[in-house]
């Protein structure tokens, strides 16, 4: 694919995840309504299994690069709790007081990642143990959650509800996986390390449509839903993909993922929690703290590589 293709590629696939991120709430929501379950549950429970993620990570490992496999649930976690979180309130801000058992399966949720992964390997038997912690966690988060916002009713129709949503769906990872090409044809000349084009370019190429996963149902006055999609992703990142991808073939980790981009991964998501705890809203201001973070990430991962 050659640069402009890779152009063409990037908006093509941002104006689709808009699209799919606008269907995507409405089925949300009216299958919440027909089952009697907050969307917000649903939200944690389906917004972070993601194949595109997944399949980069185990692709990546099995050809021999664990530092960019690695780089997609890692650099996955801190562009989630630091950029889409940051962009999301500088794009809409939203006010919301999160349960504090909701924040702290959030924060706590890659802590056995990172105790096994400061060694440097990341075994197959530490990754079925990450898989099981990911079934507490989404257990633990889904029921310290189920009661926000869930009797509220807004009055919308639940007509074709699974379609929507699985449409939603559908089109969401479709045009993740088009804007997830086009960038990296488009990084692939600046011929940057594996674990640093990992930890950066493909966690946020494959995880760009996060962005609109947020601030769509934000700007519709569902914070709880963006929120939502946020933590609920960072638990399947830290543990499932971790876990899934180690499975598969264990996954050794280098110096500078042990060092800088593990321990970032795990403190991201408790910088985002608390917070959301102290603060009880996302907004500009907070929003420009998390990019600055953000910002500061990438500058070390930067000198890191050189």
């Amino acid at each position: 694919m050659s640069t402009a293709v890779g152009l063409l590629a990037l908006v093509g696939g941002i104006a689709l995840v808009v699209l799919a991120a606008d269907v995507l709430v409405d089925g949300l929501l009216a299958v919440g309504r027909r089952l009697g379950v907050a969307p917000f549950v649903l939200t944690v429970a389906l917004s972070g299994f993601e194949t595109e993620n997944l399949a980069a990570g185990v692709a990546t490992n099995a050809k021999g690069l664990p530092g960019a496999a690695a780089g997609t649930f890692l650099g996955g976690v801190t562009f989630l709790a630091l950029g889409v979180a940051g962009m999301g309130g500088l794009i809409s801000p939203m006010r919301l007081e999160l349960p504090s058992r909701f924040a702290a399966w959030t924060a706590l949720a890659p802590v056995p990642l990172l105790a096994f992964g400061l060694d440097g390997r990341i075994s197959r038997l530490e990754g079925g143990l990450l898989v099981l912690w990911f079934v507490l966690s989404m257990l633990g988060a889904a029921r310290a959650g189920r009661k926000l916002l869930a009797g509220e009713d807004d009055g919308g129709r639940t007509r074709h509800a699974y379609a929507r949503l699985v449409g939603g769906l559908a089109v969401l990872t479709g045009g993740g996986w088009l804007l997830g090409e086009g960038l990296r044809t488009v990084v692939r000349h600046l011929g940057i390390s594996q674990t640093l084009l990992g930890n950066t370019a493909l966690a946020a190429s494959v995880e760009a449509e996060e962005l609109a996963r947020v601030a769509v149902p934000a700007h519709r006055g569902r914070p709880e839903l963006a929120l939502g999609n946020i933590a609920g992703t960072i638990i399947h990142f830290a543990a499932l993909n971790a876990g899934v991808i180690a499975l598969v073939k264990p996954l050794v980790l280098d110096h500078d993922t042990t060092r800088f981009y593990l321990p970032v991964a795990a403190a991201s998501p408790a910088v985002f929690a608390s917070l959301l705890l102290v603060r009880r809203q996302l907004g500009r201001a907070e929003g420009a703290a998390l990019i600055a973070l953000y910002g500061g990430y990438l500058a070390v991962a930067i000198a890191l590589s050189r």
